[in-house]
């Protein structure tokens, strides 16, 4: 898969700082010193997995390049570390996400097309590399439910070497967490906690937006 670093510009020197002040926010906690952490549960990649990463596809899917208006709905900024079972970050995976925008809707050609248009400010997906430290961040949308599901985001991890791990991402104390079928499939209450993030005030970051952090055990 082939990824384009986009160059350096005002979207990119916004996430940095957002980057920064997101450390403050809600700092990595130290990497896991014995025993292993619980690999984040695999889940379904269909039905809406993105068709086309032409264009803007980058990190920040609240701004679209060509587009005057920002995406509706609340941003939340989510960011944290792929990692080993043993705690070791791992450096230069590819991190992909894609959720409906604010009407339900997702960037595909199955989703689209309804009596509701598609939020055309919202990218629908996007795409970025860990860090050194195996550090990733997103500025999106807080998911809404879709159709009977709760709400989530998609998440793709391909590491450098071995399988690509898909996932989903959800929202701590959504009442339809309950009823979700895909996210109640995972029996192990430890692992299906590990993909239900608690979502808290970003003021710090941006006015009244979210924060999140969904670290990713690639088992």
């Amino acid at each position: 898969m082939r990824i384009v670093t986009p160059r350096i510009g005002r979207r990119d020197a916004l996430a940095g700082l957002a980057a920064a002040a997101a450390a403050q926010i809600l700092p990595f906690m130290p990497v896991r010193a014995q025993g292993e952490l619980p690999a984040t549960p695999r889940q379904t990649e269909g039905p809406f997995y993105p068709e086309d990463w032409r264009g803007d596809a980058d990190n920040d899917l609240v701004l679209v390049k060509g587009e005057a208006a920002k995406a509706l709905g609340q941003v939340l900024h989510v960011e944290g570390r792929v990692l080993q079972v043993s705690g070791r970050p791992i450096a230069g995976s590819a991190v992909e996400i894609w959720q409906c925008d604010a009407h339900g809707i997702y960037r595909h050609s199955s989703d689209e097309g309804g009596s509701r248009p598609r939020d055309g400010g919202f990218q629908g997906r996007g795409r970025t590399l860990t860090d050194n430290g195996g550090r990733y961040r997103f500025r999106t949308i807080r998911p809404v439910a879709y159709a009977s599901r709760t709400p989530h985001i998609h998440f793709k991890i391909a590491p450098q070497a071995g399988r690509a791990l898909v996932t989903q991402m959800y929202v701590a104390g959504e009442p339809s967490n309950a009823r979700d079928g895909v996210l109640n499939a995972i029996r192990d209450p430890r692992r299906r906690d590990s993909v239900i993030v608690r979502l808290q005030s970003a003021e710090g970051i941006e006015a009244g937006a979210l924060a999140g952090r969904f670290d990713i055990v690639v088992g």
